[in-house]
């Protein structure tokens, strides 16, 4: 029961502080950021998997399976956000490259 308590504290103060330090970050860094931090999304959707891997009983399974759906639509989505933000850099001109 305790551990239960101390995961959801955890859990909580993890949820505040994230929205806290987002919500002071200019918007124009905002792209950049989520590019540059993609690395954090598989390592998140690794360790979603490993928890996984190690879950007993149908509750953990369940919330284990949703933390790996919810972690791989994270690591797809900032995936997603950086090939738009790269083509935006994108030469618009179609013969420009050929010379």
């Amino acid at each position: 029961m305790i551990e239960s308590m101390t995961a959801i504290y955890i859990f909580m103060l993890a949820a505040f502080t994230g929205y806290e330090v987002i919500s002071r970050v200019p918007v124009i860094l905002h792209t950049p950021l989520m590019s540059g931090s993609n690395f954090v999304h598989g390592i998140v959707l690794v360790g979603a998997m490993i928890t996984l891997g190690h879950a007993e009983g149908a509750t953990q399974l369940t919330i284990g399976f949703i933390a790996v759906v919810l972690a791989a639509g994270n690591a797809v989505g900032g995936d997603v956000v950086t090939e738009r933000m790269l083509e935006m850099f994108k030469s618009s001109k179609k013969g420009a490259s050929k010379a």
